[in-house]
């Protein structure tokens, strides 16, 4: 295996140089000077910090806005939160996704040269985890021809999202089979499970594969082709079989130390803050609830009272907002920056998902479980993550009650699962493009006709450099166009 496979990650349409953005992580990756062949432990860390900084930023700058999060303030015109979703917005996921994917590729061939189980079973849970976030943000994208350059193949041909699904729902069922719990990792200690015995380390991995094969089954709940509801329903009533995540403890949350290289995605953390103003709809459905979260995300807003400036609790901008910044007489509540000084948390697929699949499962009269008990573990485990208490009265306090409770709805189940996915790369988009929850006002200055985009754009690269097979993706899917609908939302 030659180095340079490591250095460069040929992407979908030609070869692209990368930048140096997880500093020691890709420097000891792809040093030449230093390694000739790679370990599957080598390339693991990488891998995993490299996605879930990543999916970190894009969730501040993309998922936030148009799921009405955050917005940026002042915003005259234009903006994802206004449905302005241009060109090149998927540039950035395009070209990190691929770059990592080839990554894990590696990994897994490294994995077969020696046989391991456990680094296969990884590798194809993270390759899982990418392709259905990349697919999801695009549809139809290369797979099976994507990453082999060093083959000759330059110019890969695009597979369906059907065919995407369908393999790596398969490489999660066999990836299951393969964890040896007894043998656990002996190519070092990973940094997504760093702490925990070999053995332990080893099943939860295996709890990710299956809690992520859970979320991916129920992504396809519109879709008869694949019989996903039955299969869930399997995965749910046999955990012995499909161990998923019972704790935090257990979830795939990245613990970003601070200690190089495992930094914050966030190289000054006002950045995060600036220009930057919590939405109307995220914070007020907070403050109906009295929830914990609301000082652990935004700070309190503020206005002037004579000559003095003062708190006026949590209040945020509506989204998609006409006329000028004037019309708001006070600032609004704006992003928490402790969130992004390390130590801090980077979720990938939190626990509190997991009982909220069950609770929808559950509601929906598919599963033979309790929705309300799964629905109430979902909401505590979603605050305790941020290392937060849910108030004992949560769910019976007769001043939150109305909007806390469980009351058998679909509704009341995706709006707390929306709180769940703060931070988490693009789920909170996806889930509102497979259910149309939460309800999301619709402010006066939305553009698309006030439609929510539902995938990006490729990369005007991809059309100008692998036109043949990009025409045939287009004309299979039926436009490139914001609002051409994945193959799962139809």
């Amino acid at each position: 295996m030659k180095s340079k496979n490591i250095i460069f990650a040929m992407l979908a349409t030609a070869t692209v140089s990368f930048s140096a953005c997880t500093k020691e992580f890709e420097e000891t990756n792809t040093d030449p000077n230093r390694l000739e062949k790679v370990s599957p432990g080598t390339l693991l860390n990488p891998s995993i910090y490299g996605l879930a900084a990543f999916n970190m930023e894009r969730n501040a700058d993309f998922t936030m806005h148009i799921m009405q999060v955050g917005l940026p303030f002042p915003s005259v015109s234009g903006g994802i939160h206004r449905y302005d979703v241009g060109e090149n917005t998927g540039n950035s996921t395009w070209n990190t996704y691929y770059k990592w994917l080839k990554n894990i590729a590696e990994m897994k061939g490294a994995a077969d040269a020696v046989a391991d189980p456990n680094y296969q079973a990884i590798a194809m849970t993270l390759n899982a985890w990418g392709y259905s976030i990349l697919s999801d943000c695009f549809g139809d994208v290369p797979m099976s021809e994507a990453g082999r350059g060093d083959e000759g193949i330059l110019y890969p041909a695009f597979n369906t999202q059907q065919e995407i699904y369908t393999k790596i729902l398969a490489d999660l069922e066999t990836a299951n089979s393969l964890f040896d719990t007894q043998k656990g990792l002996i190519y070092g200690t990973d940094i997504l499970y760093a702490g925990s015995d070999a053995a332990n380390a080893v099943f939860r991995w295996k709890k990710f594969c299956n809690s992520l094969h859970m979320r991916l089954l129920l992504r396809l709940s519109k879709r008869s082709e694949l019989n996903t509801l039955s299969k869930l329903k399997a995965m749910i009533e046999d955990p012995v079989k499909y161990p998923v995540f019972v704790s935090n403890a257990d979830a795939a949350v990245l613990t970003i130390s601070g200690a190089e290289p495992n930094i914050s995605p966030w190289g000054r953390a006002i950045d995060f803050r600036n220009a930057r103003a919590g939405a109307d709809f995220f914070i007020e459905n907070l403050n109906r609830f009295k929830d914990p979260r609301l000082p652990k995300f935004f700070t309190e807003a503020t206005e002037k009272q004579g000559s003095a400036t003062v708190n006026v609790g949590y209040k945020g901008i509506p989204s998609a907002y006409s006329g000028p910044e004037s019309q708001f007489k006070f600032q609004p509540s704006t992003y928490n920056t402790d969130l992004v000084i390390a130590p801090m948390i980077a979720p990938m697929l939190p626990y509190a998902e997991v009982e909220f699949i069950k609770a929808e499962m559950a509601q929906r009269g598919l599963v033979q479980i309790s929705a309300q008990e799964c629905f109430e573990k979902g909401v505590k485990a979603a605050i305790e993550m941020w290392g937060l208490t849910i108030p004992a009265d949560y769910f019976s306090n007769p001043a939150t009650a109305p909007y806390t409770a469980y009351d058998g709805t679909l509704q009341r189940v995706m709006l707390q699962k929306y709180y769940a996915l703060y931070f988490v790369d693009y789920q909170q988009w996806f889930e509102y493009r497979r259910t149309g929850l939460p309800e999301l006002p619709k402010g006066p200055g939305l553009m698309n006709n006030g439609v929510m985009p539902v995938r990006f754009r490729y990369p005007v690269s991809v059309a100008t450099s692998n036109t043949a097979n990009y025409n045939k993706a287009v004309e299979a899917m039926g436009a490139d166009d914001i609002n051409t609908k994945v193959w799962w939302e139809k």
